[in-house]
C-alpha cells in the first residue's frame, strides 16, 4: 500500500470513529480527531468550536443513536485533505425527537506532528 492510500484509508477510518465516537458520546476519542481550532458549522449555519460542540454533546443537546456510511471520499493535498462522508444517522438535537437523517459532512484536514487531524466540517443533507 502507498502513501496516498495509507493517508486515504486512515481519514476514512477517522471518519467512521467519528461517528463511533458521537454515538458513544466519547470526548476523548473525539478530541484526537480534532485539530485545537477545529470549527463545526452546522445545517443552520451556526458555527461551533470544538469545545462548544463537545460540551453540548455531553449536555445532550446532540444525541446520535447509529449512523450507516453511503460514501466517504478523500482527496489529498500534500498535508492537507478534503474529506466527504454521506450517512445515514439516527439521532435527536435541539430537544427534538429521534430522527432518521442523510447527513452529508464536508470536512478539512491537515497533517500535524505526522497525524491526520479534522479542521473542520460542515453538515448538510443529501
Amino acid at each position: 500500500m502507498g502513501v496516498e492510500e495509507k493517508d486515504i484509508r486512515i481519514i476514512t477510518d477517522m471518519y467512521q470513529k467519528y461517528w463511533e465516537y458521537m454515538i458513544d458520546k466519547d470526548e476523548a476519542g473525539l478530541r484526537k480527531l480534532m485539530s485545537d481550532d477545529y470549527v463545526l458549522m452546522h445545517m443552520t449555519g451556526v458555527r461551533q468550536s470544538a469545545d462548544e460542540f463537545i460540551r453540548g454533546l455531553l449536555r445532550g443537546t446532540f444525541n446520535y443513536y447509529s449512523a450507516e456510511h453511503d460514501e466517504i471520499k478523500v482527496q489529498l493535498d500534500g498535508d492537507t485533505a478534503t474529506m466527504t462522508g454521506k450517512s445515514r444517522v439516527v439521532a435527536a438535537v435541539y430537544g427534538g425527537g429521534k430522527n432518521k437523517w442523510k447527513l452529508q459532512g464536508d470536512f478539512t484536514l491537515r497533517k500535524e506532528n505526522g497525524a491526520w487531524k479534522f479542521t473542520s466540517s460542515k453538515a448538510s443533507t443529501y
